[in-house]
Protein backbone atom coordinates (compact mmCIF):
# COMPACT_ATOMS: atom_id res chain seq x y z
CA UNK A 1 0.00 0.00 0.00
CA UNK A 2 3.19 2.98 0.80
CA UNK A 3 4.81 1.77 -2.67
CA UNK A 4 1.41 2.15 -4.22
CA UNK A 5 0.66 5.55 -2.21
CA UNK A 6 3.86 7.00 -3.11
CA UNK A 7 3.45 5.77 -6.82
CA UNK A 8 0.36 7.90 -6.96
CA UNK A 9 1.95 10.65 -4.80
CA UNK A 10 4.87 11.13 -7.70
CA UNK A 11 2.50 10.87 -10.51
CA UNK A 12 0.44 13.55 -8.82
CA UNK A 13 3.71 15.62 -8.90
CA UNK A 14 4.70 14.76 -12.29
CA UNK A 15 1.37 15.63 -13.23
CA UNK A 16 1.49 19.60 -11.49
CA UNK A 17 4.92 19.91 -12.70
CA UNK A 18 3.91 19.59 -16.65
CA UNK A 19 1.07 21.62 -15.26
CA UNK A 20 3.25 24.66 -14.73
CA UNK A 21 5.59 23.44 -18.03
CA UNK A 22 2.41 24.18 -19.88
CA UNK A 23 1.24 27.28 -18.34
CA UNK A 24 4.85 28.79 -18.97
CA UNK A 25 4.39 27.40 -22.60
CA UNK A 26 0.89 28.65 -23.02
CA UNK A 27 2.52 32.42 -22.22
CA UNK A 28 5.06 32.45 -24.43
CA UNK A 29 3.66 30.96 -27.64
CA UNK A 30 1.73 33.79 -28.89
CA UNK A 31 4.39 36.52 -28.44
CA UNK A 32 6.15 38.11 -31.30
CA UNK A 33 9.33 40.45 -29.72
CA UNK A 34 12.29 39.56 -28.31
CA UNK A 35 12.23 41.48 -25.22
CA UNK A 36 8.44 40.47 -24.10
CA UNK A 37 9.15 36.71 -24.94
CA UNK A 38 12.33 36.89 -22.77
CA UNK A 39 10.90 38.53 -19.94
CA UNK A 40 7.71 36.08 -19.74
CA UNK A 41 9.85 33.17 -19.75
CA UNK A 42 12.42 34.29 -17.46
CA UNK A 43 9.46 35.33 -15.01
CA UNK A 44 6.97 32.54 -15.43
CA UNK A 45 9.48 30.26 -14.94
CA UNK A 46 10.52 31.63 -11.50
CA UNK A 47 6.74 32.48 -10.84
CA UNK A 48 5.72 28.33 -11.48
CA UNK A 49 8.11 26.61 -10.34
CA UNK A 50 9.67 28.96 -7.52
CA UNK A 51 13.26 28.91 -8.81
CA UNK A 52 15.30 31.60 -7.34
CA UNK A 53 17.41 31.87 -9.99
CA UNK A 54 16.77 32.06 -13.81
CA UNK A 55 18.43 33.69 -16.59
CA UNK A 56 19.92 33.65 -20.53
CA UNK A 57 22.99 32.97 -21.39
CA UNK A 58 23.16 33.98 -25.35
CA UNK A 59 26.08 33.88 -27.88
CA UNK A 60 27.59 36.93 -28.81
CA UNK A 61 27.62 37.98 -32.79
CA UNK A 62 24.89 35.78 -33.80
CA UNK A 63 22.01 36.06 -35.44
CA UNK A 64 19.90 36.17 -32.57
CA UNK A 65 21.60 38.90 -30.82
CA UNK A 66 22.44 40.83 -33.44
CA UNK A 67 18.10 41.10 -33.50
CA UNK A 68 18.01 41.85 -30.35
CA UNK A 69 20.13 44.60 -30.16
CA UNK A 70 17.74 46.02 -33.04
CA UNK A 71 15.40 46.32 -29.74
CA UNK A 72 14.81 48.35 -26.55
CA UNK A 73 16.39 47.10 -23.67
CA UNK A 74 14.49 46.56 -20.53
CA UNK A 75 15.54 46.40 -16.89
CA UNK A 76 14.69 42.44 -16.83
CA UNK A 77 17.20 41.41 -19.39
CA UNK A 78 19.73 44.05 -18.07
CA UNK A 79 19.79 41.97 -14.42
CA UNK A 80 19.29 38.26 -16.65
CA UNK A 81 20.83 38.47 -19.99
CA UNK A 82 24.60 37.64 -20.28
CA UNK A 83 26.13 37.85 -23.88
CA UNK A 84 28.94 35.18 -23.99
CA UNK A 85 31.37 34.17 -26.42
CA UNK A 86 30.78 31.90 -28.74
CA UNK A 87 34.28 29.55 -27.89
CA UNK A 88 33.35 29.89 -24.29
CA UNK A 89 29.86 28.96 -24.35
CA UNK A 90 30.97 25.62 -26.92
CA UNK A 91 33.97 24.84 -24.32
CA UNK A 92 31.23 24.28 -21.16
CA UNK A 93 28.25 23.05 -23.69
CA UNK A 94 29.54 21.51 -26.20
CA UNK A 95 27.22 20.66 -29.44
CA UNK A 96 25.01 18.94 -26.52
CA UNK A 97 20.80 19.31 -27.40
CA UNK A 98 20.25 18.09 -24.22
CA UNK A 99 20.13 20.09 -20.33
CA UNK A 100 22.97 19.77 -18.61
CA UNK A 101 22.28 19.04 -14.82
CA UNK A 102 25.38 20.07 -12.16
CA UNK A 103 25.50 19.97 -8.75
CA UNK A 104 29.58 19.31 -8.34
CA UNK A 105 32.84 21.80 -9.51
CA UNK A 106 30.40 24.25 -10.53
CA UNK A 107 33.01 27.25 -10.82
CA UNK A 108 33.14 26.89 -14.97
CA UNK A 109 29.53 28.00 -15.32
CA UNK A 110 30.30 31.26 -13.17
CA UNK A 111 31.02 32.31 -16.80
CA UNK A 112 27.32 32.01 -17.36
CA UNK A 113 25.73 34.51 -15.25
CA UNK A 114 24.97 38.11 -15.98
CA UNK A 115 27.82 40.72 -15.36
CA UNK A 116 26.31 42.29 -12.61
CA UNK A 117 24.93 39.16 -10.75
CA UNK A 118 27.14 37.01 -8.32
CA UNK A 119 24.45 34.01 -7.42
CA UNK A 120 24.95 31.79 -4.42
CA UNK A 121 24.44 28.43 -6.16
CA UNK A 122 24.75 24.97 -5.14
CA UNK A 123 23.32 23.31 -8.61
CA UNK A 124 22.45 24.58 -12.46
CA UNK A 125 20.21 23.66 -15.20
CA UNK A 126 21.68 24.32 -18.55
CA UNK A 127 19.01 23.57 -21.03
CA UNK A 128 20.56 24.82 -24.35
CA UNK A 129 18.46 27.08 -26.84
CA UNK A 130 18.25 26.61 -30.78
CA UNK A 131 17.46 28.88 -33.67
CA UNK A 132 16.92 27.56 -36.84
CA UNK A 133 18.91 24.64 -35.85
CA UNK A 134 22.25 26.66 -35.08
CA UNK A 135 22.49 26.42 -30.99
CA UNK A 136 22.53 30.28 -29.62
CA UNK A 137 22.86 30.19 -26.21
CA UNK A 138 20.80 28.82 -22.85
CA UNK A 139 18.33 28.97 -20.43
CA UNK A 140 19.56 29.08 -17.12
CA UNK A 141 18.43 27.71 -13.82
CA UNK A 142 20.18 27.67 -10.57
CA UNK A 143 19.40 26.72 -6.90
CA UNK A 144 21.08 27.33 -3.09
CA UNK A 145 19.78 23.47 -3.33
CA UNK A 146 22.27 20.68 -4.74
CA UNK A 147 19.59 18.55 -5.16
CA UNK A 148 17.27 20.83 -7.31
CA UNK A 149 19.10 19.95 -10.45
CA UNK A 150 21.55 17.15 -9.45
CA UNK A 151 22.67 14.90 -12.53
CA UNK A 152 20.66 11.84 -13.06
CA UNK A 153 17.06 13.12 -12.78
CA UNK A 154 14.50 13.15 -15.55
CA UNK A 155 14.61 15.88 -18.10
CA UNK A 156 12.42 15.46 -20.68
CA UNK A 157 9.98 18.46 -19.58
CA UNK A 158 13.11 20.59 -19.87
CA UNK A 159 13.64 19.49 -23.32
CA UNK A 160 10.58 19.84 -24.16
CA UNK A 161 10.48 23.57 -22.87
CA UNK A 162 13.84 24.00 -24.70
CA UNK A 163 11.82 22.87 -28.04
CA UNK A 164 9.13 25.13 -27.85
CA UNK A 165 11.35 28.35 -26.70
CA UNK A 166 13.22 27.07 -29.93
CA UNK A 167 10.14 27.54 -31.90
CA UNK A 168 9.02 30.51 -30.44
CA UNK A 169 12.42 32.28 -31.38
CA UNK A 170 12.18 30.94 -35.35
CA UNK A 171 8.63 32.79 -34.83
CA UNK A 172 9.86 36.03 -33.83
CA UNK A 173 13.13 35.95 -35.69
CA UNK A 174 10.97 35.70 -38.92
CA UNK A 175 8.53 38.41 -37.71
CA UNK A 176 11.56 41.17 -36.79
CA UNK A 177 13.11 40.23 -39.77
CA UNK A 178 10.01 41.48 -41.59
CA UNK A 179 10.10 44.53 -38.77
CA UNK A 180 13.58 45.20 -39.55
CA UNK A 181 12.94 45.38 -43.38
CA UNK A 182 10.26 47.94 -43.01
CA UNK A 183 12.15 50.02 -40.60
CA UNK A 184 15.70 49.84 -41.68
CA UNK A 185 18.05 50.75 -44.07
CA UNK A 186 18.87 47.32 -46.52
CA UNK A 187 22.50 48.41 -47.18
CA UNK A 188 23.53 50.18 -43.95
CA UNK A 189 21.11 48.50 -41.13
CA UNK A 190 20.92 52.71 -40.07
CA UNK A 191 17.23 53.41 -39.60
CA UNK A 192 15.23 54.31 -42.65
CA UNK A 193 14.04 58.27 -43.22
CA UNK A 194 10.90 57.10 -42.29
CA UNK A 195 11.68 56.17 -38.68
CA UNK A 196 14.00 58.83 -38.00
CA UNK A 197 11.21 61.61 -38.74
CA UNK A 198 8.78 59.57 -36.12
CA UNK A 199 12.56 59.30 -33.99
CA UNK A 200 12.77 63.15 -34.35
CA UNK A 201 8.91 63.90 -33.56
CA UNK A 202 9.34 62.45 -30.26
CA UNK A 203 12.15 63.47 -29.08
CA UNK A 204 11.56 66.87 -30.07
CA UNK A 205 8.30 67.00 -28.03
CA UNK A 206 10.04 65.55 -24.97
CA UNK A 207 12.82 68.09 -25.45
CA UNK A 208 10.47 71.33 -25.57
CA UNK A 209 8.40 69.82 -22.51
CA UNK A 210 11.57 69.12 -20.56
CA UNK A 211 13.17 72.15 -21.57
CA UNK A 212 16.44 69.45 -23.03
CA UNK A 213 18.52 70.62 -25.63
CA UNK A 214 18.07 68.60 -28.74
CA UNK A 215 20.59 68.48 -31.64
CA UNK A 216 20.43 67.19 -34.88
CA UNK A 217 23.15 66.72 -37.45
CA UNK A 218 23.01 66.55 -41.41
CA UNK A 219 25.80 64.52 -43.14
CA UNK A 220 26.49 64.38 -46.88
CA UNK A 221 29.78 62.62 -48.11
CA UNK A 222 31.74 64.62 -50.15
CA UNK A 223 32.74 63.90 -53.59
CA UNK A 224 30.39 60.41 -53.35
CA UNK A 225 30.22 60.13 -56.87
CA UNK A 226 33.84 60.11 -57.40
CA UNK A 227 33.97 57.23 -55.38
CA UNK A 228 31.71 55.43 -57.49
CA UNK A 229 33.14 56.70 -60.72
CA UNK A 230 36.75 55.72 -59.65
CA UNK A 231 36.20 52.54 -57.47
CA UNK A 232 33.07 50.89 -58.58
CA UNK A 233 29.46 51.06 -56.99
CA UNK A 234 30.01 48.08 -55.05
CA UNK A 235 33.47 50.00 -53.39
CA UNK A 236 30.90 52.80 -52.79
CA UNK A 237 28.65 50.89 -51.34
CA UNK A 238 31.17 49.77 -49.05
CA UNK A 239 31.99 52.88 -48.11
CA UNK A 240 28.76 54.03 -46.93
CA UNK A 241 28.31 50.96 -44.46
CA UNK A 242 31.44 52.35 -43.38
CA UNK A 243 30.85 55.52 -42.52
CA UNK A 244 27.40 54.12 -40.87
CA UNK A 245 29.52 51.89 -38.96
CA UNK A 246 31.85 54.63 -37.30
CA UNK A 247 28.91 56.97 -36.58
CA UNK A 248 27.30 53.92 -34.31
CA UNK A 249 30.69 53.38 -33.05
CA UNK A 250 31.09 57.09 -32.02
CA UNK A 251 27.48 57.68 -30.85
CA UNK A 252 25.78 56.83 -27.46
CA UNK A 253 23.21 53.99 -26.42
CA UNK A 254 20.61 57.15 -26.37
CA UNK A 255 21.51 58.67 -30.21
CA UNK A 256 20.30 57.63 -33.17
CA UNK A 257 21.73 57.22 -36.14
CA UNK A 258 19.76 56.70 -39.64
CA UNK A 259 20.61 56.93 -43.17
CA UNK A 260 18.31 59.42 -44.74
CA UNK A 261 19.08 58.98 -48.59
CA UNK A 262 21.94 58.18 -50.96
CA UNK A 263 24.78 59.56 -49.59
CA UNK A 264 23.25 61.38 -46.75
CA UNK A 265 22.98 60.69 -43.28
CA UNK A 266 21.15 62.04 -39.73
CA UNK A 267 22.37 61.74 -36.08
CA UNK A 268 19.83 62.92 -33.89
CA UNK A 269 21.17 63.71 -30.16
CA UNK A 270 19.00 64.13 -27.02
CA UNK A 271 20.60 66.13 -24.45
CA UNK A 272 23.09 67.61 -26.82
CA UNK A 273 23.97 70.94 -27.24
CA UNK A 274 25.31 72.48 -30.33
CA UNK A 275 28.40 72.94 -28.50
CA UNK A 276 28.69 69.11 -27.88
CA UNK A 277 27.35 68.16 -31.30
CA UNK A 278 29.54 70.44 -33.08
CA UNK A 279 32.81 68.75 -30.95
CA UNK A 280 31.31 65.31 -31.60
CA UNK A 281 31.00 65.68 -35.44
CA UNK A 282 34.79 67.39 -35.44
CA UNK A 283 36.48 64.07 -34.07
CA UNK A 284 34.39 61.86 -36.38
CA UNK A 285 35.68 64.28 -39.03
CA UNK A 286 39.20 63.45 -37.85
CA UNK A 287 39.36 59.91 -37.11
CA UNK A 288 37.75 59.55 -41.02
CA UNK A 289 40.97 61.50 -42.21
CA UNK A 290 43.36 59.34 -40.73
CA UNK A 291 41.12 56.08 -40.93
CA UNK A 292 40.73 56.18 -45.11
CA UNK A 293 38.17 52.64 -45.62
CA UNK A 294 40.80 49.76 -46.51
CA UNK A 295 39.95 47.34 -49.70
CA UNK A 296 42.76 44.95 -49.99
CA UNK A 297 45.60 47.27 -51.40
CA UNK A 298 43.14 50.53 -52.03
CA UNK A 299 42.18 52.92 -49.47
CA UNK A 300 39.14 55.17 -49.74
CA UNK A 301 38.86 58.63 -47.89
CA UNK A 302 35.82 59.03 -46.41
CA UNK A 303 35.33 63.06 -46.12
CA UNK A 304 31.89 64.84 -45.07
CA UNK A 305 30.29 67.96 -44.93
CA UNK A 306 27.77 68.54 -41.99
CA UNK A 307 25.11 71.06 -40.26
CA UNK A 308 24.54 71.24 -36.74
CA UNK A 309 20.83 72.47 -35.62
CA UNK A 310 19.57 72.88 -32.14
CA UNK A 311 16.67 73.68 -29.89
CA UNK A 312 18.87 76.13 -28.37
CA UNK A 313 18.11 78.38 -31.25
CA UNK A 314 14.29 79.97 -30.39
CA UNK A 315 13.15 80.69 -34.07
CA UNK A 316 12.93 76.82 -34.29
CA UNK A 317 8.97 75.98 -33.74
CA UNK A 318 9.33 71.86 -34.76
CA UNK A 319 11.10 69.09 -35.83
CA UNK A 320 10.83 70.12 -39.61
CA UNK A 321 12.27 73.16 -39.05
CA UNK A 322 14.99 71.50 -37.17
CA UNK A 323 16.08 69.23 -40.20
CA UNK A 324 15.83 71.58 -42.97
CA UNK A 325 18.39 74.03 -40.29
CA UNK A 326 20.95 71.62 -39.94
CA UNK A 327 20.70 70.91 -43.92
CA UNK A 328 20.95 74.26 -44.87
CA UNK A 329 24.37 74.72 -42.75
CA UNK A 330 25.53 71.59 -44.60
CA UNK A 331 25.08 72.63 -47.76
CA UNK A 332 26.77 76.42 -46.96
CA UNK A 333 29.64 74.42 -45.97
CA UNK A 334 29.88 72.39 -49.20
CA UNK A 335 28.96 75.28 -51.17
CA UNK A 336 31.82 77.14 -49.35
CA UNK A 337 34.17 74.08 -50.07
CA UNK A 338 33.40 73.75 -53.28
CA UNK A 339 34.07 77.66 -53.74
CA UNK A 340 37.72 77.20 -52.24
CA UNK A 341 38.15 73.97 -54.12
CA UNK A 342 37.62 76.79 -57.22
CA UNK A 343 39.86 79.02 -56.03
CA UNK A 344 42.63 76.83 -55.23
CA UNK A 345 42.88 75.29 -58.86
CA UNK A 346 42.48 78.81 -60.51
CA UNK A 347 45.09 79.84 -58.31
CA UNK A 348 47.26 76.88 -59.40
CA UNK A 349 46.33 77.07 -62.82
Amino acid sequence: MKDLKSIFERLKTNEEIARRFHTVETKILSILNFVDLFETLLTSIMKEFKVPYVWLSLIKNSELTNLLQSQESSDILKERLNLINRNTFIKLVGNNTKPILANKNLKPYFKFFPKTRKYLIKSIAVVPIFLDGEIVGSLNQADISPSRFQPGLDTSLLEHLAVKVSLCLSNVAAHEKLRLLANRDPLTGLFNRRVMEDILKREFARAIRYKKSLSVIFIDLDDFKNVNDTYGHDQGDDLLKYVAEQLIKMSREIDVVARFAGDEFVVILPETSSENAENLMSRFVLYLSKHPLKKGKISIAAAISFGVASTEDKSIKDPLQLLKKADKKLYRLKKQKVSNRRYLQEVHN
